[in-house]
């Protein structure tokens, strides 16, 4: 046969669990340092600008 459980206490302890998973993921997400940020916004900007520097514009003949 099962063990009886409360469920009050049951609900309590699932609640705590969530709660702290939650915390966890928010700990990863927005727990980075000042030189992370900093860091991947120069790895971004790079980024950018590579990209930019291969784009082609359009001249005023090429759209006539």
């Amino acid at each position: 046969m099962g063990d009886v459980v409360n469920l009050r206490q049951f609900k309590k302890t699932k609640a705590r669990s969530e709660k702290e998973k939650q915390a966890e993921q928010n700990r990863l997400s927005h727990g980075r340092t000042k030189a992370e940020k900093s860091l991947t916004g120069a790895i971004n900007e790079k980024i950018e600008k590579a990209l930019d520097q291969g784009k082609l514009e359009k001249s005023q003949k090429d759209t006539d």
